[in-house]
Parts: C-alpha cells; structure tokens; sequence
C-alpha cells in the first residue's frame, strides 16, 4: 500500500525540533508524502511558510497545532487540525507555555544537577534558540560532554545502550515526563478547553500517540470520547500492533476521525523517519475521512 500522509511533524518552532518549515516541505517531497501537517508544540509559527512552500511543492497540507493539556491528572497532546490559527486566543496559548517554559527550565537545570551533573546556563543556550531548555536538550547536552563519557546515568543513551534508539527523546521520558525526578510542572489547560477552543475556532481535535500517554489507563479514552474528541491518531510511530488495534477500533467504535502520524523531530529522535506512523490500513481511508471533515478538498 502507498504511504503519502503524514499528519504529525514538528518543526523548529517546537522547542524539540530540528527543520524549518521549508525544509520539512522539501523532506516530504522527497519522502512522497502528499498529505501533511506540521503541528508544532503549542505553536502556529510555522504554518504561514508550510502553505507558502506546499504550494510550490505541490503537496496539500492542513493547518496544525499540537496543545499541551491535562485528564484526570494525566498529561495529554492533542492536534487541532483546520483552525483559525491567528485567532487571538491561539496566540495567548502561545505566549503563556513560553512563559512558564522559560521560568521552569532553570528549575530543570538546578534537578539536572542534583542528579550529579554540573552543566551551567551557557551549555543549554547553545542548544536553545528560544531560552527553552527541554529534557532532549539536557539529554544532548550531557551525551556531548567528555567528561560524562564513562556516566553510569548515560550509558544505556549511548550506543550499544538499551535506550539507544531515540537518546535525546529516551532521556526525557526517562527523566523529565511526569512523575519523573526532573519533572518541572507547566499548567496546561484541561482536556475539555482545548476540545472547545478547536472547535470553535473552526478546527477538528484529534488525540495524539494515546498509547504513549495512556499507558495502563486506555480505560480514560471512553471518558474523553464522551467529551467531543473527534479524532484519535491511532496509527503512531509509538504505537505497537497492540496499540494501534485499540485506538483504531475505538476510533471506529465512536466514528472518529482516524488519523495517522510519525511525529518527525529530526535529531531529537532519529529513529523516526517521516511516513514513519506504522499505518496498516489503505491511506485513502484516511482521506477520505479528511475530505469528510473539511480538513481537505
């Protein structure tokens, strides 16, 4: 079957991620993709150029965002695909995770180091355009220094190490996702506001790689499906056979929206190729699901 979609990327507007938005345009014309979305981090930067270089490229793309929010405690991403994305209340999304980001990453330096580590403020900026130090950036940061080449914390990053794969992305799951020693809180606004904030800003919600932030609580996504989600990217890079079965026949189960996605950084985690969303069903399904909703003609 062919593999043309490719509804989740992040570009360097993302505090994790790597391209510019016309260099990710050009890496799906090369790769094939003729259907794309770059839904950045609690950002819309980006999609003014994604439509610019698309239509020279020839490639349709829908307009993106990945937000941040929380369920029942559990620290949830969803993707509002079609919004009006220079609605001002996008824009104050926007300015109040930079806000909070960049006040949390000195608290993320200071439990860096307690860990044993002695990095100062001058390595992460060099990483960091932005002032935002994320868990993938104190991951590089710590694998590039000689002096922690023989670290019994880095050696399973390094190569040959059982987290290997992805280090960068590894380390922050490892250390910097919730409930984790590096773990800095940003407060995020709950699962029902962001669902509401898509839909009246014209848009579809679609909940993000569920298997990565649902584990051992898959139960939550009937509560969440009740609550006018509209979509669930079932097809994920972290998503095993297991997963995918799930999310795919809940999906069909409330007729959502299936969607399907690589989440391409780039370095961050690259294992991840772009198409790379393990999607197992004919792509036309999907869109015709997304000509269904609007998202596309």
């Amino acid at each position: 079957m062919e593999n043309y979609i490719d509804l989740h990327m992040h570009s360097k507007y993302s505090d994790d991620g790597e391209f510019t938005p016309e260099e990710l345009v050009n890496q799906c014309k090369e790769a094939g993709v003729k259907i794309m979305a770059i839904a950045d981090h609690n950002s819309v930067k980006a999609i003014d150029d994604e439509i610019k270089y698309c239509k020279e490229q020839g490639i349709t793309c829908i307009p993106a965002i990945e937000i941040d929010c929380v369920f029942n405690g559990v620290n949830l991403h969803v993707l509002g695909y079609g919004m009006d994305y220079k609605n001002e209340k996008i824009i104050e999304l926007e300015d109040n995770v930079l806000r909070q980001e960049l006040a949390a990453s000195a608290k993320k330096l200071e439990l860096t180091n307690a860990m044993g580590f002695d990095l100062v403020e001058d390595d992460m900026n060099a990483l960091s355009d932005t002032g935002v130090w994320t868990g993938e950036a104190f991951g590089e940061a710590l694998l590039e220094k000689d002096e922690y080449k023989d670290h019994e914390l880095l050696k399973p990053y390094r190569e040959g190490g059982d987290r290997s794969d992805n280090p960068y992305v590894n380390f922050y799951w490892d250390f910097y996702a919730q409930g984790k020693p590096c773990y800095t809180e940003i407060i995020f606004p709950s699962l029902e506001e962001v669902i509401d904030m898509i839909y009246e800003n014209g848009g579809v919600s679609v909940l993000a790689h569920p298997g990565n932030n649902l584990k051992g609580k898959y139960e939550l996504f009937d509560d969440m499906a009740m609550l006018g989600l509209d979509g669930v990217e079932a097809f994920s890079s972290y998503h095993d056979e297991a997963a995918i079965n799930y999310f795919y026949d809940k999906g069909k189960e409330y007729n959502m929206l299936i969607t399907c996605g690589s989440d391409y950084h780039g370095k961050t985690k690259p294992s991840i190729s772009l198409k790379d969303s393990k999607c197992s069903i004919d792509q036309k399904e999907i869109e015709y699901q997304l000509k269904a909703y609007g998202l596309i003609e």
